[in-house]
């Protein structure tokens, strides 16, 4: 894996099964060090937004440069 960061966040995506046409897994914070899992593609969006949120309500600026 490179060594790129986002200003915001950097995610590390683990797709671990496909089914009912949305994907299950796990996501990894690496920033935070934080990992959750998810059920739907749509929840796994709602993990990053969430997080991206928090860590802009923490007093860093700038946009997310890469979402991994």
């Amino acid at each position: 894996m490179e060594n790129k960061k986002g200003r915001l966040a950097t995610f590390i995506v683990h797709v671990q099964y496909r089914q009912n046409a949305t994907w299950q897994g796990k996501i990894v914070w690496t920033e935070e060090n934080q990992t959750s899992h998810f059920r739907s593609a749509l929840e796994m969006l709602k993990l990053i937004d969430s997080a991206v949120e928090q860590a802009d309500g923490e007093g860093q600026t700038g946009h997310c440069e890469e979402v991994m």
